[in-house]
Formats: structure tokens, sequence, C-alpha cells
């Protein structure tokens, strides 16, 4: 697979976990799934990092 859309699957799913994370903030009482939640989207997040950076 072409590493740019490698990358921009990862962005997108980046946008909508961090989405997510804003709705859960508000919404659910619990901040440890917010914690959870958020988590996830920086690891999608740093995985496109290193994507990008490895790819040079």
């Amino acid at each position: 697979m072409d590493p740019q859309k490698t990358r921009n699957i990862l962005n997108i799913l980046f946008m909508i976990g961090t989405l997510i994370a804003i709705i859960v903030y508000f919404a659910v009482d619990d901040k440890k799934t917010f914690i959870y939640v958020c988590a996830a989207a920086i690891f999608v997040k740093i995985m496109e990092f290193f994507i990008r950076f490895t790819n040079r």
C-alpha cells in the first residue's frame, strides 16, 4: 500500500477519534473513558508520524 494513502487513512482515523473523544468528554461522567479514547487517537497519530518520517 502507498505510504501516502496509509497516512491519509490514519489521519482520518485520528480526526474521527478526536471527535469521539470530545463527545465522550462532555457526554460521559467517567473520565477514564475519555482518557482511553484520547489515548487511542494519539496512538494512531503517532503511527502516522512514524510513517511520515521513515519514508523520506
